[in-house]
C-alpha cells in the first residue's frame, strides 16, 4: 500500500495558515491531493487573539480532504519561555485533545522548530516525520527532533546539525507547486525591465541597505514586490521595530517600487511570469536558513527568468540556474553583479537558460518530492 494516500495525517507548523505559502503549506495542499485527510495545526493562538472555542476544525475551503485547527492553550504560553519542562508537561494533555477530536492518525508531519510539540507525545504506532525547513539556531530546535522516526531537509547543512539522532535522514530539495510550472513563454524584453521579488518584507534579515542600494542606483528598473509589508498581512511574521518600519517607508517612496502586498499563491504564479528578473538579497549572518536555500528559488526558476542573489550553498557551482556573488560574509558585490546581469539581460535570458531553469523546477515539484519522500519511507520500514 502506498505510504503517502489515504493516510490521516497532521501537520505541526510555526507558521499560521493564511495567504503567504511556506513548505510546510505546500505539502499540506499537495498531500490532500493524494486522498489523505490533512489536518493543518497553526500555533496556539495568543491571550489577546479571539477564538470562541479551545479548540477549532474547519475545512479549508479552497482544498478537498484538507483542514485547519486553531486552538488556545488552557495554560500560559509564557510558560514555553520561563519553565520548558512544565510547558510541556501541558501540552501533552492539549495534543490528547486534538487528538480526540480528530480522531486515529497514521502520521504526524512536522515543520515544527520551536519545539511546540514533542513528538514522544504522539502515539507509538504513528509514524513521526520530522521536516526542518530553517537553519536550527538554538537548543530547542535541535531538542525538537527527538522521538522522530525519520528526517527530511531542504540542505545538508541542517541534517549534519542533527547527527546525534540515529534516524534515517535524506536530503530533499524545496519543491514547487503545480500553480508555477507552466512552459515559459520566449524571452520578450520590456522597457524598463521589471524585476521581481517575493517575500515577507518585513523579515529583519533582509539586506536592507544593499537592497535599497541596488533600487536607488537602478532608477531605469521597475521593482516589483510581492508579500507582507505591514503586520496586518502576514500569517508567518516579521518585524515591527523602527528599522522594519523606516524600511518599509523608504520603500514607499521609491517611485520605481511597487509593493503588491500579500497574494495567494495562484495569482503569485501569473504575476512571477511578467518579470524579466529576480532579486535575493538576505543578510547570511541574520538569515534564517544562513544563506543555505531559500523557498523562493524554485517559484523563480519555475518561470526561466535569471535570478540575481546573495551566495546560496544548495547552487553553489549551478550559475545556469542562480547568478550568485561568492562572498559570504557580505553583500558588497552583489550592486555590481545586478547591473552586469541587468546590462545583459537578453543574454541571461536565452531560450537555452530559461529551459535549463524551468526544467529544474519541474523535476521539483511538490507531487515529484512526495513520491520520492515515499520511496525513503518505504526504505525505512
Amino acid at each position: 500500500m502506498p505510504e503517502l494516500r489515504n493516510k490521516t495525517i497532521l501537520i505541526l507548523s510555526p507558521q499560521a495558515w493564511g495567504k503567504m505559502f511556506l513548505s510546510k503549506h505546500h505539502y499540506a495542499i499537495e498531500l490532500a491531493k493524494r486522498g489523505n485527510r490533512v489536518y493543518f495545526l497553526n500555533p496556539p493562538v495568543q491571550q489577546n487573539d479571539m477564538l470562541t472555542k479551545s479548540i477549532l476544525i474547519e475545512p479549508i475551503q479552497a482544498y478537498s480532504n484538507l483542514f485547519l485547527i486553531q486552538h488556545r492553550l488552557f495554560f500560559p504560553y509564557i510558560l514555553k519561555f520561563k519553565w520548558i519542562g512544565a510547558f510541556h508537561f501541558f501540552m501533552l494533555f492539549q495534543i490528547r485533545r486534538i487528538l480526540k477530536l480528530i480522531g486515529p492518525i497514521d502520521i504526524v508531519w512536522s515543520f515544527d522548530l520551536v519545539n511546540l510539540y514533542p513528538l514522544s507525545y504522539f502515539p507509538r504506532s504513528v509514524l513521526k516525520v520530522f521536516h526542518p525547513v530553517d537553519e536550527p539556531l538554538n537548543k530547542e530546535a535541535i531538542a525538537a527532533a527527538e522521538g522522530a522516526d525519520i528526517m527530511f531537509s531542504i540542505t545538508r547543512e541542517i541534517l549534519d546539525k542533527y547527527h546525534h539522532q540515529n534516524i534515517p535522514k535524506h536530503f530533499i530539495h524545496h519543491g514547487v507547486s503545480d500553480d508555477f510550472l507552466q512552459q515559459p513563454a520566449p524571452y520578450v524584453a520590456n522597457h524598463p525591465v521589471r524585476i521581481g521579488f517575493s517575500g515577507n518584507l518585513l523579515r529583519p534579515d533582509i539586506d536592507r541597505k544593499i537592497f535599497i542600494q541596488i533600487i536607488s542606483d537602478n532608477p531605469d528598473c521597475i521593482f516589483e514586490c510581492w508579500g507582507s509589508y505591514n503586520l496586518q498581512q502576514t500569517n508567518i511574521g516579521g518585524g515591527s521595530d523602527s528599522d522594519s518600519i523606516n524600511f518599509i517607508k523608504r520603500l514607499e517612496n521609491f517611485k520605481n517600487v511597487i509593493l503588491h502586498g500579500a497574494i495567494n499563491s495562484q495569482q503569485l504564479a501569473k504575476e512571477l511570469r511578467l518579470v524579466e528578473a529576480f532579486l535575493i538579497c538576505y543578510d547570511v549572518e541574520k538569515d534564517q536558513s544562513k544563506g543555505t536555500n531559500y523557498h523562493k528559488v524554485m517559484e523563480y526558476l519555475s518561470t526561466g527568468k535569471v535570478i540575481i542573489s546573495n551566495n546560496i550553498t544548495t547552487y553553489k557551482n549551478m550559475p545556469r540556474l542562480v547568478q550568485m556573488i561568492a562572498e559570504r560574509k557580505d553583500n558588497n558585490m552583489l550592486p555590481n553583479l545586478f547591473k552586469k546581469v541587468v546590462s545583459q539581460i537578453e543574454a541571461y535570458n536565452s531560450a537555452e537558460l530559461m529551459l535549463a531553469r524551468s526544467s529544474f523546477a519541474s523535476e521539483n515539484s511538490y507531487r515529484r518530492q512526495l513520491d520520492r519522500l515515499e520511496e525513503f519511507i518505504h526504505e525505512m520500514r
